[in-house]
């Protein structure tokens, strides 16, 4: 399990850093970048504060993700997680976050 942090969309905001529970993305030249991949635990807490998108997740075949990636982003009160598998197939879902959390 490992994520991936695309350097182009990262803006340097420090979210990640802080949301990662085994200290494992640092700021180099102003960009989020993992320390080391193969000790992520894949708890997704840093997908989930990027708020640019930078961050993606590798669904391994090991989780039945087959190679697949999952990325979130936010527009407003809904985040949008969506999974795009190797052959491009794109699957979303839209959670709105001020209905998410209703008991």
């Amino acid at each position: 399990m490992s994520i991936a942090i695309n350097q182009s969309k990262c803006v340097g905001c420090k979210r990640c850093v802080e949301a990662c529970p085994g200290n494992l993305i640092k700021i180099q030249d102003g960009k989020a970048v993992i320390r080391r991949e193969k000790d992520c635990w894949g708890c997704t807490s840093c997908l989930k504060e990027c708020r640019v998108s930078a961050i993606s997740y590798f669904l391994g075949a090991d989780m039945g993700g087959r190679g697949s990636v999952l990325s979130v982003q936010e527009k407003g009160n809904e985040r949008i997680w969506t999974v795009e598998s190797p052959d491009g197939n794109r699957k979303s879902i839209v959670i709105n976050t001020k209905e998410s959390n209703k008991y």
